[in-house]
């Protein structure tokens, strides 16, 4: 990728892959090589939420390896925290692109390098979606009822929101530092999977260009699903709430923005 499309000329581009877990011990030593093996010149930041399977203490240890720091957390907040907490990190230390990815092995490592060339291809792009819903993407082991619900959730989402992407609640991505520097995240109070679809709308919101690239997202082979009722219904209430709400947010966030094209700051 270019040296000047995400970083400063003349050095390239510093990448965090934020991980968080809970849980995934018998995931994530396999997760952190697959990265590494993806995108050797990339770090690692594994938040995790006091795991009680000792995925902490297998992390520590993956930590003695340079590229790999450890964020331990007191308790388990949810998603949503564990990645606002993994962005402040990366902001303090100065990375250009951050990334999302779940331990439990459900993205494919392999697809990262796509993800870093597609922010490296545009500076008006800011965040870069693995995306099941384009030609190319899909899901591996889902069950029927599965499929159909996660596709109603996204075409609900998508809907209500006047989206043009088509996995607003995807978990794996690549976000642009810049970004996050234009989002106020410390007010970002969504905890479960609605997270996704929560960043995605505020990036559009702030100006910047979403891109999809294909990738097959295969169950875990290891450990529990964190999907709940209860996260459900959250993000169902939420877009609904965001959804009604979008066009005061429109109008707010066109007073703000004073440059329509964000790469070229």
């Amino acid at each position: 990728m270019p040296a000047d499309a995400t970083s400063p000329r003349g050095r390239a581009p510093q990448v965090l892959v934020v991980t968080p877990t809970y849980n995934e011990a018998g995931n994530i030593e396999a997760t952190v090589a697959m990265i590494f093996a993806a995108a050797p010149t990339a770090d690692v930041l594994i938040v995790d939420d006091a795991s009680p399977d000792g995925t902490g203490e297998i992390a520590d240890r993956l930590a003695a390896d340079p590229r790999v720091t450890v964020l331990h957390r007191a308790g388990k907040e949810g998603l949503g925290r564990a990645y606002v907490a993994g962005f402040g990190r990366a902001l303090e230390r100065g990375y250009d692109v951050v990334v999302q990815m779940d331990a439990d092995g459900s993205h494919p490592a392999s697809a990262l390098p796509a993800l870093l060339a597609a922010l490296a291809g545009d500076p008006d792009v800011g965040l870069a979606i693995g995306s099941r819903y384009v030609p190319g993407g899909g899901l591996a082991d889902w069950a029927a009822g599965r499929r159909v619900l996660s596709r109603a959730g996204n075409a609900y989402a998508r809907a209500m929101l006047r989206l043009g992407v088509r996995d607003v609640t995807a978990g794996y991505r690549a976000y642009r530092a810049d970004v996050l520097r234009d989002l106020p995240l410390e007010d970002i109070d969504s905890r479960g999977y609605c997270f996704q679809i929560d960043m995605t709308l505020r990036t559009v919101e702030a100006g910047w260009r979403i891109v999809e690239r294909p990738i097959e997202f295969r169950e875990r082979t290891s450990g529990s699903s964190k999907m709940s009722k209860a996260i459900v219904l959250e993000a169902m209430w939420r877009v609904t709430l965001w959804g009604l709400m979008r066009p005061v947010r429109s109008r707010a966030s066109r007073q703000v923005l004073e440059v329509p094209a964000k790469g070229k700051r």
